[in-house]
This record gives C-alpha cells, sequence and structure tokens, in this order.
C-alpha cells in the first residue's frame, strides 16, 4: 500500500527537549504575571495573556518537530483540530452564550430572589460543592457542570456578597469530585479499561480517597468567606425565568449531550426573556448570544492553541520521554510505594502536558498497567490512581479547560481560581496518605495475583 510522506515519517525517539515549548510558556505567562503583579499592576496576570503566550512556544516546537524530521504544521493543525478540541470550544461558546442570555434576561436574580434563602448563609458555599458533585456524579463530565452551575453561583455569590474565587473554587471542587467518582465519566472508563478492572471495583477504591477529602473540603468552606446580608432585587422578576436553569439541570442529569442541553438552554432562555421581559425581542437575543461568544475569545484561542502545542511536544517525543523516565525510575525501585508512586506521576505528567484527563489516561495507561504488574500492584487500586492523580492535575490547572471555563463565565484570572480549589489539593493529600498507608494483606494479593492472568 503506497504512503504519503506525512505517513512514512519514522517514529521520533523520545527527547526531554521536546518539553521546553511547554516551559517556555509556563515561564513566559506565570513569570509576567508575577513581574506585573509585584511591581503594583493589580490585573497583573492580564498584561500578557495566554494566547499570546503560547506563541513563542509554538514556534519553539515547530522548530523541535522541523529539525526532528517531523511536519511542523500539520502535526499543529491535526492537533488544533482533533474532535476533543473542537468539541471543548464549542462548549465554552455555547457556555458563554447561554451565561450572557440568562443573564440579560434577569434570570440570574430570579434563581437569587427564589432560592437563596432556602439555604442558611453558612451553607451556601458547602451547598455549591455539593450541588456540583451530584450533578458531575450523574452526567460524568465535569465541563457540563461548570458550564450549567457557575452562572447560577455567581448570581447567589454577588447577593451574598461571596468572594467569587470561593464560589468558583467550589464549584469546580464539586464538579471534580463527581466526575472523579462517576461511573460513566469519560475517565473512569479509560482507566478501568487500561488497567483490566471492573468499574464497582475502582469506585470503592477511589471513594476511600474522595470521601476524606470532600468532608474536610466541606467543612473548610462552611467557615470560609463572609456573608454579607441579601439584598433581594429591587424590582420583581418572574418565576418563570428560573426554567433555563432547571431545565439545563434537568437534560444534563438524564445524560443528554453537553452540546444540545446549552442550546436548549439557550433557546429557552430567549423565548422566556421575550414573554417575562419587557423589550427583549430577537434582535437583543442575538446580539447576547454573539456577546457571549466574544466572552470566550480567549479561552477558545488558547484550547487551540494548547492542542496544537501538546501535538507538537507528542510527535517529538516529550510524553515518551516522560513515560520512559517513569518507567525507569519504577524498574529501579521495588515495592508497592515505588510502583504508585511511579503510577500518581505519569498521570499527573501526562495531564500537566496534555491539560486534558482522559487524553492524559490513555496515554499513560499502557505503561501504569506494566509498572503495576511489576509491581504487584491491584488493577482497581492502579485504575483508581491514574483517575485520582489526572483529576487532581486537572482540576487545579491555570489552563486546563475546567478552570478555564470557569473564569471566562466570571472574568476572574485562572490562577485566583486555581488556588482555591481545596477538594483537588486535599485530594492529593489524602491519596499520597493512601499510599503510604501499609498494604493489606487482601490487596497484596490481588496485586500478586494480577501478575499472573489478565482481565478481559
Amino acid at each position: 500500500m503506497k504512503k504519503s510522506g506525512a505517513a512514512a515519517v519514522s517514529p521520533v525517539r523520545p527527547s526531554a527537549v521536546a518539553l521546553t515549548p511547554l516551559l517556555l510558556f509556563l515561564l513566559l505567562f506565570f513569570g509576567a504575571g508575577v513581574y506585573f503583579t509585584s511591581h503594583g499592576e493589580a490585573m497583573g496576570f492580564y498584561q500578557l495573556r495566554a494566547p499570546v503566550a503560547v506563541l513563542p512556544a509554538l514556534a519553539l516546537g515547530a522548530w523541535l518537530a522541523w529539525r526532528r524530521g517531523v511536519a511542523p504544521l500539520d502535526t499543529m493543525l491535526a492537533g488544533m483540530g482533533h474532535p476533543n478540541v473542537m468539541l471543548m470550544c464549542l462548549v465554552f461558546l455555547l457556555a458563554g452564550a447561554f451565561a450572557t442570555v440568562t443573564k440579560a434576561v434577569g434570570a440570574v436574580d430570579a434563581v437569587v430572589a427564589l432560592g437563596l434563602g432556602a439555604l442558611p448563609a453558612a451553607l451556601i458555599l458547602p451547598g455549591l460543592f455539593l450541588v456540583a458533585g451530584f450533578i458531575s456524579l450523574a452526567i460524568g463530565t465535569s465541563m457540563g457542570t461548570i458550564a450549567a452551575v457557575v452562572p447560577v453561583a455567581l448570581g447567589v455569590s454577588d447577593a451574598a456578597g461571596l468572594d467569587a474565587g470561593l464560589v468558583l473554587g467550589a464549584v469546580v471542587g464539586g464538579a471534580m469530585f463527581g466526575d472523579n467518582l462517576s461511573v460513566i465519566s469519560d475517565t473512569t472508563i479509560a482507566a478501568t479499561r487500561s488497567q483490566g478492572c471492573r468499574m464497582h471495583d475502582k469506585f470503592r477504591e477511589n471513594l476511600k480517597m474522595a470521601l476524606p477529602a470532600a468532608a474536610v473540603t466541606l467543612a473548610m468552606l462552611a467557615v470560609m468567606g463572609d456573608v454579607a446580608p441579601v439584598q433581594a432585587p429591587d424590582d420583581p422578576v418572574s418565576r418563570w425565568l428560573v426554567l433555563p436553569y432547571l431545565l439545563v439541570l434537568g437534560l444534563a442529569l438524564a445524560g443528554v449531550n453537553v452540546v444540545l442541553v446549552l442550546a436548549i438552554g439557550l433557546v429557552v432562555a430567549g423565548v422566556l426573556g421575550a414573554v417575562a421581559g419587557a423589550g427583549y425581542d430577537a434582535v437583543s437575543f442575538a446580539g447576547d448570544i454573539y456577546l457571549g461568544f466574544e466572552g470566550m475569545v480567549e479561552i477558545t484561542l488558547l484550547a487551540l492553541l494548547i492542542g496544537g502545542l501538546a501535538a507538537l511536544i507528542k510527535a517529538c517525543g516529550g510524553l515518551d520521554w516522560l513515560a520512559q523516565t517513569i518507567a525507569r525510575f519504577a524498574r529501579g525501585h521495588k515495592g508497592r510505594r515505588a510502583g504508585e508512586a511511579s503510577i500518581a506521576a505519569l498521570a499527573a505528567g501526562s495531564d500537566a502536558l496534555t491539560a486534558n484527563n482522559t487524553v492524559a489516561i490513555l496515554i499513560s495507561g499502557s505503561l501504569a498497567k506494566d509498572i503495576a504488574d511489576h509491581h504487584g500492584i491491584s488493577g482497581r487500586r492502579s485504575a483508581s490512581l491514574l483517575d485520582v492523580f489526572s483529576c487532581v492535575m486537572q482540576g487545579v490547572l491555570p489552563y486546563g479547560a475546567q478552570i478555564l471555563l470557569a473564569g471566562s463565565l466570571a472574568g476572574l484570572s485562572p490562577l485566583l481560581i486555581a488556588g482555591r480549589v481545596y477538594y483537588c489539593w486535599l485530594l492529593a493529600v489524602a491519596a499520597i496518605a493512601f499510599m503510604l498507608w501499609p498494604t493489606r494483606r487482601r490487596d497484596a494479593a490481588a496485586g500478586l495475583g494480577r501478575a499472573g492472568s489478565r482481565i478481559e
């Protein structure tokens, strides 16, 4: 069979140098933010926008690809046009439009007026965490949860005088909590299939780490934030304006695709605005949709460019080098703890490079299974560690889709949110403690038995 020039390119050997484009991006983005903030600039991290900071990294990545015989433009465009990246961009745009339209028609005011009194002031933050966690657990996607919950959470936080960063941290943390445990999440499916274990077993293993972290998070959120007296909107609002949010949450819980959920919610919000809102017509509706799109330009551009950068890093051998290095460490150190630490580092490192926890698990799954077999680690434990540490990294990654979406909807710096996703930080602590805990006999037996058998 005849091969094209692009398809005939020989595999590239693993290379640490391939990771330098990502390091350059992080150095420019964080370095500029720290510099301007230290010089008294209140919006220091907005002086150099992330989509601009990633351009030198792309140039370096393209040059490295060219030096190694990889077609740089084709590789970058393939990464930018990957279905996962395209879906992410579409969700960003629809989420922005939905948030803008619902706010314009008065839906946020309606939620605040009708629903804020249902919870004691001290329980608003824990309540938002639990709501986001329940929805994400039911629908299996943190992105869809954040898109649906953040607009309501922002309205509640404004009325209660809560710090928006705390509120978004609670919502993102809850969304990651549910996504990590959900049996229909793509990360769960990828982790269990790659490690050859049952979802039920992986769920129980995850629960041992997730529940303590969630409990401490709820306790912290209950005592954080100064809640001011809530002022109800001066003008009366129609209760029907709450319907778009209820519809979006209901469809999401029913398992409807997030794109369809947001599209339906957008149309319903526009119709209700025309019926219940004074002077809201088709022209206003169309204008608000585009206004919502405009608010998502930065995050959409960054998602596209990061997709291209990840493809260049992978094509130049960056991910292969990371996997090879971790595998060398794992095989050079005997014992369960060394193996589990290697799997954790592999999952977290792959996610940091790809900014996508599902992709990170798919990339590292095969190597993680080899490490687990070599160190006598059970399939449910290795699958749980893969999912947990990719979740931890994804939940605190300032250029990850979850924090970028939440920050864009609220107009906040991703770095401000990343430090307040307390659940993910606590989950990392719980998972490390779990790894250090002495192995029980039946866990060890399961791991030893696993090395000689394969689960289909």
